[in-house]
């Protein structure tokens, strides 16, 4: 009987201390509010079994790009490095472009570009090196750079990009696959001086608190995908309605990373009808 009483004492003391651990006011940790939820890391994917398989290597591109490379303070005491394309026409007007986890590679400033040139050279185009540098062809590389980049260090990178840009400047952005998390992390973190998001595929922020932050709608373009699935976005979109954001989306019948070029799984169709949504958002975010 010794056993049996000693099991009995030890349940009555676990009910004591953690009966009421989901109780807020018994929950130490119940007033820090999470800036995202765990799950809306795109990271967490990495060693899922086939994710890699949505994300071959790129194709080589050739392009000779109408911007440069610059570098600016972050508020970590550290700097980052972002591809800038300036508006012909001094302009407080600004679009944030953020890379796939390949890094800032040649596509994703070809695609600065395209916006560049779309926006009637009129906005300023700054796509950021969320890596400090690296770059891959490699997805197994590529994914590690994904899980093992600080979140911090990111948000310090975005941040130091608003400074440069200045208090007056008005922000939207744009992303795909991992940076397509980062448009929208971006827009949270813009504050007041966001004015726009779009996301190509990425896994959205989920806390209704923090999207009740934002200070914009989003449109989100999304593949058919077991990642970021069909329960994951509409997920997303009852979030954003509790939060009273709008959000407009669609679910392309495409496979993840249909939109990149250099993708060999590259979709045009999708990629075009994608790309008019895009940009006839981002024209009227500009233009409003």
């Amino acid at each position: 009987m010794i056993k049996p009483v000693y099991l009995l004492i030890l349940s009555l003391i676990g009910a004591l201390y953690f009966g009421n651990e989901t109780d807020p006011a018994q929950d130490p940790f119940s007033s820090i509010t999470l800036c995202h939820n765990p799950s809306d890391d795109m990271a967490q994917f990495v060693d899922a079994p086939g994710f890699l398989s949505f994300h071959p290597s790129p194709n080589a591109i050739n392009f000779d790009g109408a911007g440069e490379m610059i570098s600016f303070p972050t508020p970590d005491g550290d700097n980052a490095n972002a591809y800038f394309i300036p508006a012909e026409n001094p302009s407080d007007q600004w679009l944030f472009v953020y890379q796939e986890w390949w890094g800032l590679n040649d596509h994703i400033k070809k695609e600065a570009d395209k916006f560049y040139a779309d926006l009637g050279k009129s906005v300023n185009v700054l796509a950021l090196d969320m890596y400090d540098g690296k770059v891959t062809s490699n997805p197994q590389e590529a994914g590690q750079f994904m899980r093992n980049v600080k979140e911090e260090r990111l948000q310090n990178i975005v941040k130091g990009a608003l400074m440069h840009a200045g208090e007056n400047a008005e922000i939207a952005n744009v992303g795909w696959c991992f940076g397509g998390s980062w448009s929208l992390k971006s827009a949270l973190l813009t504050g007041s001086q966001n004015i726009g998001s779009v996301m190509y595929y990425g896994m959205p922020v989920r806390d209704v608190e923090t999207l009740k932050t934002l200070n914009s709608d989003v449109l989100g373009l999304f593949a058919t995908e077991e990642y970021i699935s069909k329960e994951i976005i509409e997920d997303f979109a009852s979030k954003m309605q509790q939060a009273d954001k709008k959000l407009t989306y669609k679910i392309f019948p495409a496979v993840h990373g249909f939109s990149n070029p250099s993708n060999p799984r590259f979709d045009p169709e999708a990629s075009k009808e994608a790309y008019e949504m895009a940009i006839t958002y981002l024209k009227n975010k500009f233009q409003g």
